[in-house]
């Protein structure tokens, strides 16, 4: 997968993906990933990306051109592009799976007071990881990285992500445990160690409904 970031902050991007597993993903060439300052593509003598709204109001606006013509120099057929934006759709595991597959995704950070309407034209996904807003486009852009990077195969094992929190079943994971078998006189479910998978799988699920029940009912809908 090739993954290009469209920014106006790219120093932010330079240790977050040299590290972990992200780095290691790069490292087997998994991932590809680019990170693209787009005021280096503005026209204005002195790049300007930014202007004042029609009609008014605070903050500034980033303008059309230098984006435009960025995603035009990266776009190829197989290419997703995504703007990251507060009003996008609520970003969900279901979706970084979705991305997975995809072999090209484009991402725009947005900054300052928003972006031109026409930039959307662009656009195939639109993606809000929150209902709160940042600064800019530029933690949400790692969080999707983050998060689809590890589903890609050969990256991590495979049952590690099928069992993630908010998969398929829509569960939070269920609680784990390592060594010691006691700490602190809190010990270890003495089912975990008893090796019968069957009754270790039906604990399991039992606690992953009571998690999800106490914690984010809301999913149990689902």
């Amino acid at each position: 997968m090739k993954i290009d970031i469209l920014t106006l902050f790219p120093n932010m991007f330079d240790t977050i993906f040299q590290e972990s597993i992200i780095q290691r993903a790069q490292k087997l060439q998994k991932v590809e990933i680019h990170i693209h300052n787009f005021r280096d593509y503005s026209k204005d003598p002195h790049h300007k990306v930014d202007d004042t709204p029609y009609g008014g109001g605070a903050g500034m606006v980033l303008m059309c051109q230098p984006i435009f013509d960025c995603v035009r120099s990266l776009k190829t057929k197989d290419s997703k592009i995504i703007l990251l934006t507060p009003s996008g759709s609520p970003y969900h595991q279901r979706t970084a799976y979705n991305l997975s597959k995809e072999s090209h995704l484009i991402i725009i950070c947005g900054h300052y007071e928003g972006f031109d309407e026409r930039i959307r034209s662009l656009v195939d996904l639109e993606i809000s990881i929150g209902d709160y807003v940042l600064t800019g486009g530029e933690i949400p852009a790692m969080v999707l990285v983050d998060s689809i990077t590890r589903l890609l195969p050969g990256v991590i094992n495979e049952k590690s992500h099928l069992e993630d929190s908010f998969n398929e079943h829509y569960l939070l994971d269920y609680p784990t445990y390592t060594k010691p078998r006691v700490y602190e006189e809190m010990a270890v479910p003495q089912v975990l160690l008893s090796g019968d998978h069957k009754k270790i799988s039906e604990y399991r699920y039992s606690e992953s409904v009571k998690r999800t029940k106490s914690l984010r009912p809301d999913l149990l809908e689902k």
